[in-house]
């Protein structure tokens, strides 16, 4: 590393709260799917920030929409309209065949909103004693770092020495419909699941679970809360992780891609009468629906669909996907996905995944672990072939080393 390149860690560590544990790269500027350091060393991105550079870095029409706007209004609180909300609101609804919309700016603040919500629903429509809605969730749950979401986590790093912790919450095991069926109560408003645990490694549940799930939450009138904010918008090969069982949700909480990685940006989607219970006063944000946002997330969809992202990412997720499975290493204990969202699960006695993703820096990958033995990987839904078979390439390489 250059001197400059320390002095930035350092001055970092000294000044910034221990919160993140980061590979060891000072990134200065992207394009598509590569990023570049402080030092002029190209990386492919696979790891697309957690999803929310779906679209590639710095996308020139996402951009150019940014910098118009920004001319024009950033900011006017919800205290006024703006001539951006209504045509955001318009074309989301479209595209993911929404009733209602309630933007918020990030994907906690979404999760959050939502559980706000679905409570109300459930005290004054589906009439729940006051005080005692439950929502079910999923053990090795990921929705965010507020205090009201780590409160439901099963992660003990999350939770330690960050209680009291609000009740109202139910665990039981993702992908166990029959769980599912055991927990609800009269008092259940609300079923909050991710289609696929991404913090947790990519877990994929059975198939057919979703429609039992579907199923159950309609029969019992419990609300459908499906997480999308790291699956949605093209990530798994369609626009929405509901669609590969064809299911529908009665919310649908979407974020991170929403704008491209320019601007933090989220929503929440209803197809029923939940965000109807909402009156002025009641909930809000001094930048959620701003125009800037608005007009952002608006060329972040529009370019999503009318440049075939969707369909790449299915494409070159398969390719992704089946390549590493043809790696032969005795590292891998197990490799799945769906679309652009994988991960490849080493044998503990491999050793950490860490050192992998340390070892794929030098080979010009920024993959990242989680949960100690995985590596996720997620690039930009821009990825072409050759670079998945240049990717391929390096994976193959650490893999096939012994970093125990």
């Amino acid at each position: 590393m250059s001197s400059s390149v320390i002095d930035l860690l350092a001055t970092e560590a000294r000044f910034g709260a221990n919160n993140y544990a980061p590979i060891g790269v000072v990134l200065s500027r992207g394009e598509g799917v590569w990023v570049w350091d402080t030092e002029g060393n190209r990386y492919l991105d696979c790891l697309s920030a957690y999803s929310a550079v779906s679209q590639g870095h710095c996308h020139p029409k996402i951009l150019a929409a940014m910098v118009e706007q920004a001319h024009r209004l950033t900011l006017t609180s919800r205290a006024f309209h703006n001539d951006q909300l209504a045509l955001f609101y318009q074309e989301i609804a479209a595209l993911t065949g929404s009733h209602k919309v309630l933007p918020m700016n990030s994907g906690a603040e979404a999760v959050e909103s939502a559980i706000k919500s679905v409570r109300k629903w459930g005290y004054e429509v589906k009439g729940v004693p006051d005080g005692q809605a439950e929502i079910i969730v999923c053990a090795d749950n990921f929705h965010g770092r507020t205090l009201g979401v780590v409160g439901f986590s099963t992660d003990a790093e999350t939770r330690g020495h960050f209680g009291p912790f609000a009740p109202g919450f139910r665990i039981i095991p993702f992908g166990d419909a029959a769980a599912l069926d055991a927990a609800i109560t009269p008092n259940t408003v609300a079923f909050l699941v991710e289609p696929i645990q991404g913090e947790a490694g990519v877990i994929i549940p059975p198939a057919g679970y979703f429609t039992e799930v579907r199923e159950l939450c309609t029969a019992n009138n419990v609300m459908l809360v499906l997480d999308e904010i790291q699956t949605g918008l093209g990530r798994t090969g369609k626009l929405l992780a509901e669609q590969h069982e064809g299911i529908e949700a009665d919310v649908t909480l979407l974020g991170k891609a929403l704008s491209g990685g320019f601007y933090p940006v989220s929503a929440v989607l209803s197809n029923n009468d939940v965000l109807g219970t909402l009156r002025p006063g009641q909930h809000g944000s001094t930048f959620g629906g701003n125009p800037l946002a608005c007009a952002v997330a608006r060329a972040a969809m529009r370019v999503l669909v009318e440049e075939g992202m969707i369909e790449n990412a299915a494409t070159q997720g398969a390719r992704f996907l089946q390549g590493l499975k043809d790696i032969r290493a005795n590292t891998i204990r197990d490799v799945r996905g769906r679309g652009l969202m994988l991960a490849v699960e080493l044998h503990p006695e491999a050793g950490r995944a860490r050192r992998y993703c340390e070892a794929l820096q030098g080979k010009g990958i920024l993959a990242k672990d989680t949960h100690e033995h995985t590596i996720r990987i997620a690039p930009p839904l821009v990825i072409t072939s050759d670079q998945v078979d240049w990717a391929l390439e390096q994976f193959a390489t650490i893999l096939t080393q012994d970093f125990s």
